[in-house]
């Protein structure tokens, strides 16, 4: 009786380990591939639903769905999905900026054992915009559209001027007057035309003369233009470049007796700080030419780090220091920042200093609340 009940009890428990073992969640979809056909760029994103059900008797989970690419985004089901259950893919393709045509993978991942894996497919063409006029003046300023809002000198010498253009177009519905006032003496401009009617095009000529700016090395600079246009009156352009001092013209024998510049060290370490902290580090430089060394101008990679120079004369022999501050107020992890440092040396006119390191957050420790006693 004994064995016999033992027998019943063996095959009871192992038809309930193998319905147990049994129980999994199935993923099906209704369909895995989609045909948008032709979409035309002008009319924006399209999307597509891939519905599925949970064919299994367990519950279904996405663990996952990744297109890889960045015309495609995605969204889905987040909740559990119970056996018999449905949810929902969307795949939204935007055409922005495409042509042509593509075919796209998305891989879902989810927790059915038997495909823990789908792959879907989508497809289509894209036509693109036709580009009108205006669409080729993209910075928009008001009701102005130009080509661009930066001039990049590059590299000019300190006795050059450069000259550059920049488009625009009429986007109002009325004649837009161009003025030029207030301009900096190192910069002159001058419209064509001076009024530009509805739906037509011009260009600003804008010379820009280092000799006359007094500045060397790195400049960010802008001027402005005041206009008729109601939406925003003024409207300003930004000049970005580098100054070099021009020895071309220099002599044999001045190159001869020239200043030299000549630091001790060009790299600081300040190895691990915390966040919030300043670094200091002063870099001494001689001047080991034989004529008077003159510091044109010193510029930080960045507004955390600051540099100041002791003297900005130094006769043939002397020294001084550059004193470097970097506030890592705000910072995290390796720190990689420089110093330009621009002078009259003809062989040297521009040093980079670097003080680097690591820089620690700072962990503001939870303070624990007593509870209140009744």
């Amino acid at each position: 009786m004994k064995r016999l009940s033992f027998i019943i009890f063996s095959v009871i428990l192992s038809c309930s380990l193998t319905v147990s073992a049994q129980k999994k969640a199935a993923i099906n979809f209704k369909f895995k591939e989609f045909d948008f056909g032709k979409i035309r760029e002008a009319d924006g994103a399209k999307s597509v639903k891939f519905e599925f059900t949970n064919t299994g008797n367990d519950t279904l989970r996405l663990l996952n769905a990744d297109a890889g690419y960045s015309i495609v985004s995605l969204s889905w089901t987040k909740t559990p999905v119970p056996p018999n259950g449905s949810g929902i893919i969307t795949v939204s393709v935007n055409p922005k900026n495409q042509k042509g045509a593509f075919s796209k993978n998305i891989t879902v991942t989810s927790n059915d054992p038997d495909l823990p894996k789908v792959t879907l497919n989508i497809k289509g063409e894209v036509q693109p915009k036709v580009k009108s006029e205006a669409d080729n003046y993209p910075n928009k300023i008001g009701n102005l559209g130009f080509n661009t809002s930066l001039i990049a000198l590059n590299n000019i010498n300190n006795t050059d001027s450069r000259t550059d253009t920049v488009k625009f177009f009429n986007e109002w519905v009325k004649p837009i007057i161009f003025t030029f006032t207030s301009l900096p003496e190192y910069i002159t401009c001058k419209a064509f035309p001076a009024s530009v009617m509805p739906g037509k095009k011009g260009y600003i000529l804008v010379t820009f003369d280092a000799s006359k700016s007094k500045e060397f090395g790195s400049i960010n600079d802008r001027f402005a233009i005041t206009t008729t246009d109601s939406l925003q009156p003024v409207k300003f352009i930004y000049i970005s470049g580098n100054i070099i001092e021009d020895f071309s013209k220099w002599t044999p024998e001045q190159l001869k007796n020239a200043p030299k510049i000549r630091f001790e060290k060009q790299v600081y370490d300040f190895g691990t700080i915390k966040s919030g902290d300043k670094i200091e580090y002063d870099f001494k430089f001689t001047n080991i030419g034989k004529s008077e060394l003159v510091i044109r101008n010193t510029k930080g990679s960045c507004g955390c780090t600051v540099a100041t120079v002791e003297k900005l004369k130094i006769q043939p022999g002397d020294s001084s220091v550059v004193k470097v501050v970097f506030n890592s107020a705000g910072k995290s992890g390796e720190q990689h920042k420089t110093v330009t440092i621009t002078c009259n040396d003809p062989s040297n006119a521009s040093t980079v200093l670097n003080i680097q390191g690591k820089v620690e957050k700072t962990v503001t420790p939870v303070v624990q609340q007593k509870p209140i006693k009744e």
